[in-house]
């Protein structure tokens, strides 16, 4: 089969601007997708287009001016705005990134803004994607739009650009990685985007009471497919408790919605060669894994003992993650149990305020960090031994599977991708990779704690369950086909 033309656009792309996974991902993937069939990996023609923020343009010195791809104006009915295209390179990859040069929309402090052109930024995205193309002469065959910053290119490439037979037989992949972030905007901004004439393609069911519309639905009302990041996900979305107001939708699109599990980049997240670790350990040979708990524990200033538990949490410190479960159960066992507590995040002050409180209160066996520190969240996937993320829900989730691959089993709620990677502990069969709960409750999580330190004193069961984790297999190398295939689909519908 012939090498796919690939377009993929997202408001992030990591190493150059990330607030959470959606970057990892377009890393993983973009990566895979470009690297040649005989190194292993999908050899297709792809190129990634990202806004060139200021902190990209403070840190990318070798992005290039792409030829034919400078000073495009796009009009928009009430201005034009002027943008080139810089030429840059995935990491560790001939992958070419294509980054969209627009100063008075991108050069920002935030990659997001609460500014009021909010709405003409990201549109500007959809459209420079396709100008580009333009300029390059180069027809995709499909277009990965992922998250609501993408959402209006489907509905540009049937209206404004309909014109042109470069596109004739491009088709679009709408990709929600959160639904709970739509991106919605007054109904006026339609005639500032271009879309005036187009209200009656972007509304549904009460929007228009509303007086407002949503990226995200117009995405996924004129995209020729779409998917999320997980089985469970694509099913959860179609219901009212995590539809978030577009379950109905969604299910008159349900033939056309896929779950795809997130892959995960071994060559960044593999404990046997991990050079963000100083101790190396495998499934066979797990003798670093206890170095790096005794390193954890001196790095939090906490006591080290073999035998107590460390229980691991990196995580943006917000509601979706479940973090208000903590309050009834974690300071139970902090009082009757000898274990640790190693905490890396930021976020909602409630929840930053009341890790500080277990702190404060037991400084023997809680260490937390405020913010982000990429080293240190390597760090506790190693030397913890359990990892907690009870999330409200989880559309994916990366750090489950990292704790996977580093021996860490995780202690997580039954949802979204969280149910599709993690598989309950049987002591009886030693069959599992960790410890997963269904209701949304503190005594749910309480009970599942409990059971995990019942089983974390059976020595020779607990390390078959780390064993059982560290060989599951998540990279792209098995994820990214399922892209492939779905990308192929695609281009059957005429």
């Amino acid at each position: 089969m012939r090498a796919l033309r690939l377009a993929l656009a997202a408001s992030e792309l990591a190493p150059y601007a990330k607030t959470g996974g959606l970057a990892d991902v377009l890393l993983g993937l973009g990566r895979w997708l470009g690297r040649p069939e005989r190194d292993g990996g999908g050899g297709h023609d792809v190129r990634l287009f990202l806004p060139f923020y200021e902190r990209v343009a403070k840190t990318v010195s070798d992005a290039r001016p792409l030829p034919n791809a400078q000073q495009i104006d796009v009009r928009f009915p009430n201005r034009t705005i002027r943008f080139g295209v810089r030429e840059g390179r995935l990491p560790q990859s001939e992958v070419p990134v294509y980054f969209v040069d627009c100063p008075e929309l991108y050069f920002r402090e935030g990659i997001y803004t609460d500014d009021g052109d909010e709405s003409l930024r990201f549109a500007m995205l959809s459209r420079a994607v396709l100008e580009t193309c333009q300029r390059l002469q180069w027809a995709p065959d499909v277009v990965h739009c992922n998250d609501w910053h993408t959402g209006l290119l489907p509905l540009y490439l049937r209206t404004t650009y309909a014109w042109d037979r470069l596109f004739a037989s491009t088709r679009t992949l709408m990709t929600i990685h959160n639904i709970g972030y739509q991106g919605y905007f007054p109904e006026s901004h339609l005639d500032t985007l271009g879309l005036g004439d187009q209200r009656a393609h972007v509304h549904h069911g009460d929007l228009r009471d509303k007086q407002a519309f949503s990226f995200l639905k117009t995405g996924v009302l004129h995209a020729t497919r779409l998917s999320t990041v997980s089985r469970t996900y694509a099913r959860e979305i179609q219901t009212p408790e995590l539809g978030m107001g577009m379950e109905d939708l969604l299910q008159t699109r349900s033939q056309d919605l896929v779950g795809i599990v997130n892959g995960v980049d071994y060559g960044d997240w593999d404990p046997a060669t991990d050079p963000r670790i100083p101790h190396h350990y495998t499934a066979d040979d797990p003798s670093g894994k206890a170095k790096m708990k005794a390193a954890l524990l001196q790095r939090f200033e906490l006591p080290h003992d073999p035998r107590a538990p460390v229980f691991g949490v990196v995580s943006r410190l917000t509601s979706q993650k479940g973090f208000e479960l903590f309050r009834d159960a974690i300071p139970v066992f902090l009082q009757r149990e000898d274990m640790r507590l190693c905490v890396l995040g930021s976020g909602e002050s409630k929840h930053e305020q009341y890790f500080q409180w277990l702190r404060d209160t037991w400084p023997e066996k809680v260490g937390v960090y405020r913010g982000f520190q990429e080293d240190l969240a390597h760090w506790i996937e190693a030397g913890s031994d359990v990892f907690l993320m009870p999330s409200r829900f989880e559309p994916c989730g990366l750090n489950q599977m990292y704790s996977l691959r580093y021996g860490t089993p995780p202690i997580v709620r039954r949802t979204g991708g969280l149910a599709d990677t993690v598989s309950p502990w049987d002591p009886a069969t030693q069959e599992g990779t960790g410890f997963l709960f269904d209701e949304f409750s503190s005594q749910a999580l309480a009970g599942t704690i409990d059971w995990t330190l019942r089983n974390w004193r059976d020595r020779r069961g607990w390390r078959r369950l780390v064993q059982n984790g560290m060989r599951q297999d998540f990279s792209w190398d098995r994820q990214a086909p399922e892209y492939v295939a779905l990308y192929r689909s695609l281009l059957d519908r005429r």
